[in-house]
């Protein structure tokens, strides 16, 4: 387990039941004592943990809801030369003078690398896309109202009525928890209602979603594949899985990873 698996997995048991064990927080991790204490120490220097005789207790300034999707930090460095090469393809798609909307995730991120020489205008809900891309870049980024979840470093409105109502899109490029014969896969609902209102302000949907993500389970069918413009995969992705959606009018296109070809098959 890498140590931000280790510090997510701590936080969100802390935060459930206020005061743990050590004892308890070696078994749960699997992690050994040394590292536990520097776990520990790393977390307490962050303000997200208080020490304790034996042990540790939450500290939280104010409540805020938490979402059931993996920590940015964490998602990000998963399988990252697959969403580098996918974020690759997807950017290519893009030409300048074009209004485009990117949802935050861990893949999609990797997109703002390619945009730097672009000259578009971005809708997203990822506060670190948006970063990047203000910092590096000459795009016109435009960032809907609501609360900053940090972890996921996400930016939900809990109002219908907000800027993406006013923003219209040629593309919507989305990374997702997973993709089926059912649709587009959302683990959590408080994402799914977000990413449902952005979908609806693109003309066309391109899904970002490597090899791993046709393994993946989830709870919420966010869209049907018929409303998906666009595959954008690996090439470790399950032949029958693409050939079904390609046979449901899905335009799908296999990123190389390491390499600048790439396999386009139009629906």
């Amino acid at each position: 387990m890498h140590e931000r698996e280790r510090w997510q997995l701590i936080l969100t048991h802390i935060r459930s039941r206020g005061v743990m064990r050590l004892r308890e927080l070696g078994q749960m991790t699997g992690a050994s004592p040394a590292t536990l204490r520097r776990d520990v120490t790393k977390l307490e220097e962050m303000g997200q943990i208080r020490r304790i005789h034996g042990g540790i207790e939450a500290v939280e300034s104010f409540e805020q809801s938490h979402l059931s999707a993996k920590p940015f930090g964490v998602a990000q460095n998963m399988n990252s030369a697959k969403k580098r090469a996918l974020a690759r393809e997807a950017a290519n798609l893009c030409s300048d003078g074009e209004s485009i909307i990117i949802n935050a995730g861990s893949t999609t991120w990797f997109m703002a690398e390619y945009l730097r020489e672009r000259r578009l205008q971005i809708l997203t809900n990822s506060f670190p896309i948006a970063q990047e891309l203000i910092g590096t870049s000459g795009n016109r980024i435009v960032l809907p109202g609501g609360e900053v979840y940090r972890e996921q470093g996400i930016i939900l409105s809990p109002f219908d009525e907000d800027a993406i109502q006013h923003f219209t899109a040629s593309r919507m490029f989305m990374s997702c928890h997973a993709i089926s014969q059912m649709g587009v896969i959302e683990g959590d609902p408080l994402i799914a209602r977000a990413e449902a209102k952005l979908i609806t302000r693109a003309e066309q949907l391109v899904v970002l979603a490597d090899s791993t993500k046709f393994e993946s389970r989830g709870s919420m069918v966010l869209c049907q594949l018929s409303q998906v413009h666009t595959l954008i995969t690996d090439e470790d992705a399950p032949p029958a899985m693409l050939d079904m959606m390609r046979n449901r009018g899905v335009n799908v296109i296999i990123a190389r990873v390491g390499g600048e070809a790439s396999s386009r098959s139009a629906a």
